[in-house]
């Protein structure tokens, strides 16, 4: 770990350290990751928060096929995330009502065929 003392007494630790660590503690947990890194909870915590918040208001973490963790998170305007599920609703509804007549033509030439 490396961590350098500033004049207060206050560790300081690289900005790589950071990422890396609030990965870990994704992954495993913050208190696991804090006992593993030797790292306050609440530092690793304020740590993960803050990268919360570097996502900007109106966007939303989405990812596509894969986790958050496996290749970072893909930021869409809240929008963009409205207008696709709007979309996938619309195609719903039209693939539940092509079920509806497939299943009542199934039962129609089931009964004629008796």
């Amino acid at each position: 770990m490396a961590d350098v003392t500033d004049s207060r007494g206050r560790r300081q630790y690289p900005q790589e350290f950071q990422v890396e660590a609030v990965r870990l503690a994704d992954s495993v947990g913050i208190n696991a990751a804090a006992a593993r890194l030797g790292v306050p909870k609440a530092t690793l915590g304020n740590w993960a928060r803050r990268r919360r918040k570097v996502v900007e208001p109106g966007e939303v973490e989405a990812t596509v096929g894969q986790s958050p963790r496996a290749s970072g998170p893909i930021k869409r305007p809240v929008s963009e995330l409205e207008a696709e599920i709007a979309r996938l609703r619309r195609e719903l509804a039209s693939q539940k009502l092509d079920n509806e007549i497939l299943r009542k033509a199934a039962a129609y030439f089931a009964r004629e065929s008796r």
